[in-house]
């Protein structure tokens, strides 16, 4: 019923900026909230950001607060992510998730759909 796909991560440097995209596949009201998480390597997959469509909340990630912004375009059915002042320890792949009835933004298990990941890698 839904799939989503990510986009955008590439080889960048210390201080660059990218911008990751979520697509969703069907326009739907089904969906509540998405999220970005990411698993560097060696680590399990945290939380990046994320953002409510009943709540407008957008929390983030204490590692990233300041630097990334998460966005939606429900006309062209799209989440991004935008990432200012990359640092290598952002090295990660970066998976974009949708929720039917999330309320928990920042937990894997609140999501139910998921895309296959975009890897992001920061050079030092």
């Amino acid at each position: 019923q839904v799939q989503l796909i990510e986009s955008g991560g590439r080889l960048v440097q210390t201080g660059d900026s990218l911008r990751l995209s979520c697509g969703v596949s069907d326009r739907t009201s089904d969906i509540t909230a998405m999220g970005w998480f990411r698993q560097g390597p060696g680590k399990a997959r945290d939380f990046v950001a994320g953002i409510s469509w009943r709540s407008d909340e957008r929390p983030y990630a204490e590692s990233v607060e300041g630097r990334f912004t998460v966005s939606r375009d429900s006309a062209k059915n799209t989440v991004y992510l935008q990432m200012d002042n990359l640092k290598p320890e952002d090295t990660a792949l970066y998976y974009c998730a949708a929720g039917r009835d999330t309320y928990i933004l920042t937990m894997p298990s609140s999501y139910e759909y998921w895309g296959q990941g975009t890897q992001v890698t920061v050079s030092s």
